[in-house]
């Protein structure tokens, strides 16, 4: 038996018998969650939409515990596989209790009846996605977010082994993408259920995420965990990033650094430099940053924003090329900008460099420098 609970062999997709991608290889264990990533009209639905069954592959084979999905008969996949496509589902007339109480028809008889039980099984995954205030009211005149809940409901309603997802966060705003991401999160920890799904927002899927894929072209460029995956270089090539920066810290993007010769030197640290970095690109004003520490968060920004940052190995004194090259870049400035950096021990020789700017009657102090006492 594998040891992988989900996965696909060879597998091959497209429309009327035209191959899209090709080579899918998708390797899951129960309870771990895989986010599929990539450019608009990459595929990533095309490809959710074939190992569901509601697209016919084109060669290959998806395995759900080693059965095959080809092989299972239109009940099956469903007593297996929840799915939450884009597409909107027609709910006239229709309450939300209605809409969720869908997701136990493949287990009631031929009259499609709900028994007591497949009753408390409705309430209950409404409940478990703060919906059941919603039960009674028309499921299509509910905002978005609720309707997203609903349809979450409902796969839940289903006790799925698997839960599949098409672009599940679209249309939510901040509050309601983070209670659906983590209402999913709870689903594959405590209960082992296994998710597959696409994401826009990459930020979320680095952080939800046990497993990686990335699409493009006409195969899977990468596949693997949220580590070996969201590096600058796969990221910028992924989505043909040129004006930006894909910034591995803070699993987001940067807008490009301004161009042009700078004339403003910013001096900062442990984190009291980023919305003056930032505040200077929107401005179009191009600047230098130092003294940074290489493990500094200032210094992950700066690297993006920055013409130059005069940087330092963690956790050692500034040495004497670091200073030279701060003070020769800062006497290139009409402006210095403190935004507040701690000074002790190791980062002593920064009071030098606010001293020289001083000197050079260009300081402006953007929040209070702190010298701590020796010893």
């Amino acid at each position: 038996m594998s040891e992988y609970y989900f996965r696909t062999s060879d597998l091959a997709v497209g429309y009327n018998g035209k191959t899209l991608i090709h080579d899918i290889e998708i390797n899951i264990r129960a309870g771990e969650i895989l986010t599929l990533i990539g450019p608009n009209g990459s595929g990533k639905s095309t490809i959710l939409k074939s190992i569901t069954k509601h697209l016919a592959v084109i060669r290959g084979d998806s395995f759900i515990a080693d059965a095959s999905v080809n092989s299972m008969n239109y009940k099956e996949p469903s007593q297996k596989l929840a799915v939450v496509l884009t597409e909107r589902i027609k709910g006239e007339l229709l309450t939300c209790y209605d809409v969720v109480a869908t997701g136990r028809y493949p287990y009631t008889n031929t009259l499609g009846l709900l028994s007591p039980e497949d009753r408390e099984k409705v309430y209950d995954a409404m409940r478990r996605v703060n919906a059941d205030d919603l039960a009674e009211k028309d499921f299509t005149a509910i905002s978005d977010g609720q309707r997203q809940r609903i349809l979450l409901a409902r796969a839940i309603c289903q006790e799925p082994e698997i839960i599949v997802l098409d672009e599940p966060t679209s249309f939510l705003d901040i509050k309601h993408k983070l209670e659906l991401l983590s209402i999913l999160r709870s689903m594959a920890k405590e209960k082992g259920i296994t998710v597959i799904m696409s994401l826009h927002e990459i930020d979320f899927a680095q952080k939800v995420s046990d497993k990686i894929m990335c699409v493009k072209g006409d195969v899977i460029s990468h596949f693997g965990t949220p580590d070996e995956i969201f590096r600058e270089d796969i990221i910028n090539e992924l989505y043909g990033i040129t004006a930006g920066t894909f910034n591995i810290a803070f699993g987001s993007v940067e807008l490009p650094r301004p161009a042009g010769e700078p004339e403003v030197f910013v001096i900062s640290g442990c984190g009291s430099g980023i919305n003056t970095f930032r505040r200077l690109q929107k401005e179009n004003r191009p600047f230098y940053a130092g003294i940074l520490y290489e493990n500094d968060i200032d210094c992950q920004v700066a690297r993006s924003l920055a013409a130059e940052v005069v940087t330092e190995a963690p956790f050692m004194p500034v040495s004497d090329a670091a200073y030279e090259r701060a003070l020769a870049l800062m006497k290139k400035c009409d402006s210095v900008i403190c935004t507040g950096v701690p000074i002790g021990e190791t980062n002593r020789r920064i009071a030098s460099l606010i001293e020289a700017a001083k000197g050079l009657g260009i300081l402006q102090t953007e929040g209070g420098t702190e010298d701590l006492p020796e010893g």
